[in-house]
């Protein structure tokens, strides 16, 4: 009796082709979900620029919901990413904790779509998230990085406050996080604009400097490297 014969794999070609239209289709409507929010965003409108088809975009992700969540999981890849490659083994506590609060600023600062997804997840209480098996489940490097470099602090004596890393964490977010979403409205009511390049380098040490105090109150002096 003869062999079975496998079925023939599908084109490489074919392959490329459909991994780019699903990348391509993710960059569209990350740009029409962060500038309309999910509720007024259109697929329509996406596969209008895409010169697609709705139907051809529901056949990649589904609907506009799973678009959306793979728009989300896409966009918290990235940093997830960054923090996966900071290195600061090297550095001594203070100067590591510093800079992983002046990579969270710089990723921040450089991705203004990602604060006004997660904000428009925000309203949505996250029901997006919550649906991801990836995200629902994914733990932040920062996380441990954060946790290691505490533990070190305090073993050589440099941090002495009981911080825990997911408090320290949101400390960091929430100044950078801040700085990006509420541009404007802290422009019409203060009239300066936190993101304006000639204070980046200004807000930037300012950050570390707020995170380090933070670490080193109960010392005598400050370790401000």
């Amino acid at each position: 009796m003869a062999a079975a014969v496998p079925p023939p794999s599908p084109p490489a070609k074919r392959t490329r082709d459909a991994a780019r239209t699903r990348v391509e289709i993710l960059e569209v409507a990350t740009e029409e979900f962060a500038r309309m929010g999910f509720a007024g965003a259109r697929v329509d409108e996406i596969a209008a620029r895409m010169r697609t088809t709705k139907r051809m975009i529901y056949y990649y992700f589904g609907s506009k919901d799973q678009l959306f969540t793979a728009v989300l999981e896409r966009a918290y890849a990235v940093i997830r990413h960054e923090e996966q490659q900071l290195d600061v083994g090297h550095l001594d506590p203070v100067s590591a904790i510093r800079r992983l609060a002046e990579l969270t600023f710089d990723h921040h600062e450089a991705h203004p779509d990602f604060i006004r997804l997660v904000s428009i997840e925000n309203i949505h209480e996250a029901k997006h998230i919550g649906a991801s098996p990836s995200l629902a489940s994914l733990s932040s490097p920062a996380i441990d990085v954060i946790a290691s470099i505490l533990e070190a602090g305090r073993e050589q004596g440099v941090f002495t406050a009981e911080v825990d890393a997911v408090d320290l964490h949101a400390m960091i977010s929430s100044f950078c996080f801040f700085r990006v979403s509420n541009r404007h409205t802290f422009r019409a009511l203060f009239g300066r604009d936190l993101t304006e390049a000639p204070r980046r380098e200004h807000y930037r040490t300012m950050l570390g400097d707020m995170v380090i105090a933070y670490l080193t109150s109960d010392l005598p002096g400050a370790a401000r490297s």
